[in-house]
């Protein structure tokens, strides 16, 4: 871990300074930077039921965040399949999937992680798409134009939206 070196200008405190306020910022800072790196899609260790027990990222998810993910058409989009009563103003939920009140009880934290990961490890022929996934897929095309994709595809939501997802999912308890 970093060490802190800088005192700040007239902090003495019976004759000891003390450390600036920056200096801990800073060096908590870079402590956070040289934590682990999120696990890559292909990296990702699917019990045999298909929950993922380890947090993608080591950092704690968000739960307001995750709520923002799942509402939102242009992330997880979770809504235009699941119900979610918890989030009243988003109009034109889905009925596809289960509702997903309740989803906390139901399922472990690492349950989630690995559905809302990848749906098809524990639930064989879902329609539900692998939102931490960047390859085996079956003909990915090019925005709607029926040719190939140029690049390789990269996951549908990075490592720390899907923790910030599965904390929201959590909460919801019946």
């Amino acid at each position: 871990m970093a060490r802190a070196v800088g005192f700040s200008k007239g902090m003495s405190v019976g004759g000891r300074m003390k450390v600036s306020v920056f200096a801990l910022v800073a060096s908590v800072g870079f402590g956070a930077a040289a934590h682990a790196a999120d696990v890559a899609p292909g990296d990702v260790v699917y019990d045999e039921y298909g929950a993922v027990e380890q947090s993608l990222t080591g950092t704690p998810g968000n739960p307001e965040e995750g709520a923002k993910i799942v509402g939102s058409k242009k992330l997880g989009n979770c809504i235009a399949c699941h119900q979610v009563s918890a989030l009243p103003d988003i109009p034109f939920q889905g009925e596809i999937g289960p509702m997903l009140d309740g989803a906390g009880d139901r399922w472990t934290e690492a349950e989630l992680r690995g559905i809302v990961a990848n749906a098809k490890m524990l639930f064989e022929g879902t329609m539900m798409p692998a939102f931490y996934k960047d390859s085996g897929y079956i003909r990915p095309g090019k925005g709607y134009t029926g040719k190939a994709a140029d690049d390789t595809l990269g996951p549908i939501l990075a490592a720390q939206q899907i923790e910030d997802v599965v904390a929201y999912l959590a909460t919801l308890k019946d």
